[in-house]
């Protein structure tokens, strides 16, 4: 953790979200060399600022969480806005974003699985095996299945989301 804050302050509050090392009455300037200093190391950094003294660590971090109260300047900044002013919503973020991800990937495998098979199959290639080719009908109901079934995959984030919140 890094902040502005007294050492006696930023104690309290790392204890209280189980940060263990922390890097009190740290001068604006100073809060971007040490965000370079874990880059150089090869680490991913997030930045989590609500004030204009947080501004320019949030732009070098790899990621900027601005506070959702605080400044413009930080808001503008931050890749992510939390709304509330709860740093507990930063895992829950994190969390999410995963969650995201697994999703994408879960989609564009079975698409990729729906395009394989269903592409040959409507160009004809079952045709010399059965006789019969696929009728358009069925291409643009598959197809549509297809859609429908990534949506509603993609839809399933919307309950993860009320779980992290309740």
């Amino acid at each position: 953790m890094i902040t502005g804050d007294n050492r006696k302050v930023a104690g309290a509050v790392a204890g209280q979200v189980g940060i263990d090392e922390v890097a009190a009455e740290v001068l604006p300037g100073d809060k971007i060399d040490i965000v370079r200093g874990y880059q150089k190391q090869g680490l991913k950094v997030a930045m989590v600022g609500d004030g204009i003294n947080d501004a320019p660590a949030l732009a070098q971090a790899d990621i900027g969480i601005a506070i959702g109260s605080g400044t413009d300047v930080a808001k503008e900044t931050g890749d992510v806005i939390l709304v509330r002013n709860d740093l507990l919503d930063v895992e829950g973020a994190i969390r999410l974003g995963r969650k995201t991800l697994s999703k994408i990937k879960q989609n564009l495998f079975w698409a990729l699985i729906y395009n394989v098979i269903g592409i040959p199959v409507a160009a004809g290639v079952l045709y010399p095996f059965t006789g019969r080719l696929l009728p358009p009908e069925w291409a643009g109901l598959a197809m549509a299945f297809s859609s429908v079934s990534v949506v509603t995959n993609s839809l399933l984030l919307k309950t993860y989301g009320k779980r992290l919140v309740g």
